[in-house]
């Protein structure tokens, strides 16, 4: 109720505007030299109302309900050429409807002698306004939509950055480092040959993660023998005070999972929990229901600093890039339990960052060329159409409705032209740099 009253408050702001520029063309065009009554306005401005308030709902729900069945890509041929063709079909069932209401309704003419005396001619002034107001208003959402794109496009690029940095950044912390080489270093003067084995599988850890830090997808059989052997090096660390209990192999030969997601949860378990001799960690790896879980007894470490949950978000965003399954995180009062689903079906590899973005580009410069052809092509058609109307104006009344369409579309042709050039003479590039930056930092957007 709150939206429809909203509309008609727009409805009835929109024909006051028309209604004061009609009054203006008429003043100009000698319209008033025998004067004008203010019961004779006040009739205009009624009767306009109505006309306005009717097309203006039917055409918004219309524009509704096409974007609900087709979206709001205003880029596409079809989109518009639909929607054009769907605002004038609804006009003139809102101009009959209009008229039907003010003559029948409020003049009291008989519904039969309506019918009759309908002419295409009372139909030509009121649609030829819808159409001034389709153009402008068709115009300037489709320099908006134009706009809200290229902010989603640069947000997408930059989101992708982001998440492939911070798989990088977290494939190993780097208090992880720190600790194994403090642990190496007294491995050395204790026990040489334990001192040895750390150092073996402290460089197969790092082997792998060199490895497999470009890989999208990695099999879950080559992921459980890496957490082997990252185990061997919490295990000298921690000794008997973490016991884990991970599966030699996966049931399922063909699945996979995302590259060092495995290590991420291994790491955190650690890194959140108490480990000590009284109260030992125990993890526990295995396959249920098509998903790898890892789950620990949660005893937290009482620390300041609550967890970012870094690790956790990097891997959701690298499966949100593979595949529509999620991440599933569960936590209890004693436990706490993640399940990564292994893919089994074989997915096309992911772009890196540099071809995302190579791509990304190259379909902004085919959109560009594409925009580029259909502002030409509505050129075209204005250089057509505008003569045309301009003399059928000449030859058929004084009153010059052409400066309607020659006003109203060259306004539209303009943005149009605007946008497929990428030029803003009021704003620049770099305020819209500005405002592009400022989206993409909003959360909400």
């Amino acid at each position: 109720m709150q939206n429809f009253i909203k509309d008609i408050g727009r409805a009835v702001i929109i024909g006051t505007l028309i209604y004061f520029v009609i009054l203006v063309s008429f003043y100009f065009t000698g319209w008033f030299e025998e004067g004008v009554t203010l019961q004779w306005a006040w009739q205009e401005y009624y009767e306009n109302m109505l006309f306005s308030i009717i097309l203006y709902l039917v055409n918004v729900y219309t524009w509704r309900f096409l974007n609900m069945r087709l979206g709001n890509n205003f880029g596409s041929l079809k989109r518009l050429v639909t929607g054009l063709a769907c605002s004038f079909i609804v006009s003139v069932f809102g101009i009959f409807l209009a008229r039907f209401i003010l003559l029948v309704g409020m003049y009291r003419v008989p519904f039969v002698d309506f019918l009759q005396n309908e002419t295409v001619g009372d139909y030509y002034y009121s649609l030829l306004i819808s159409a001034v107001v389709l153009f402008v208003f068709y115009g300037f959402y489709y320099y908006k939509f134009r706009q809200e794109t290229k902010v989603k496009e640069q947000k997408i690029i930059a989101g992708t950055a982001s998440a492939q940095f911070n798989a990088l950044k977290n494939q190993l912390d780097p208090h992880f480092l720190f600790n194994s080489l403090n642990v190496l270093t007294s491995l050395i003067e204790e026990d040489p040959l334990q001192a040895q084995k750390f150092t073996t599988s402290l460089s197969k850890v790092y082997r792998y993660v060199l490895e497999q830090k470009n890989k999208d997808l990695i099999s879950v059989d080559e992921e459980l023998k890496f957490a082997k052997t990252y185990v061997q090096l919490l295990k000298m660390r921690f000794e008997d005070s973490i016991v884990f209990d991970i599966p030699e192999a996966s049931a399922i030969k063909e699945a996979k999972i995302v590259p060092l997601s495995l290590q991420l949860l291994l790491e955190n378990a650690v890194k959140h929990n108490v480990v000590s001799a009284e109260r030992p960690l125990k993890i526990k790896v295995y396959e249920e229901q098509g998903m790898l879980v890892v789950v620990n007894n949660l005893q937290e470490k009482q620390v300041l600093k609550k967890s970012t949950g870094v690790g956790l978000q990097n891997i959701r965003q690298r499966y949100a890039v593979l595949t529509d399954k999620t991440l599933n995180i569960e936590r209890s009062e004693t436990d706490f339990m993640v399940r990564l689903p292994m893919l089994t079906k074989r997915i096309s590899a992911v772009e890196t960052q540099r071809e995302y973005i190579d791509d990304k580009r190259y379909e902004k410069a085919k959109e560009r060329v594409e925009g580029i052809k259909a502002f030409y092509g509505n050129l075209l058609a204005y250089l057509i159409v505008i003569p045309f109307l301009i003399f059928l104006n000449y030859k058929t009344t004084s009153f010059p409705w052409a400066l309607f369409p020659v006003f109203g579309w060259g306004f539209g042709l303009t943005m149009h032209a605007m946008a497929a050039f990428g030029y803003n003479p009021l704003w620049g590039k770099s305020w819209e740099e500005k405002k592009m930056r400022e989206y993409m930092e909003d959360d909400q957007f």
